[in-house]
């Protein structure tokens, strides 16, 4: 058992203290507001998307040219004794 009791705002079924119902209750109406702008700025960016008909599109897409195989599998240099 510890010497100094812990100090939480939550129980130890990690409900809320009414100190920390207390302590919240101030800032209640400007989270809510705040969340509410928050959400209908988002909800207005997604429903104003553009539908990008100006961007040109091309036919095909290019390949890149191929390069050689440069794996970690290498021959050993001769000489070596290696083989």
């Amino acid at each position: 058992m510890p010497l100094i009791p812990r100090s939480s705002y939550y129980t130890k079924d990690y409900r809320q203290t009414a100190a920390l119902i207390r302590a919240r209750q101030p800032f209640l109406v400007k989270n809510i507001f705040t969340g509410l702008g928050i959400a209908s700025f988002a909800i207005g960016v997604s429903v104003a998307q553009d539908d990008f008909s100006d961007v040109q599109v091309p036919d095909a897409v290019e390949q890149p040219p191929h390069t050689p195989h440069t794996g970690a599998l290498r021959t050993p240099p001769e000489g070596s004794g290696r083989q």
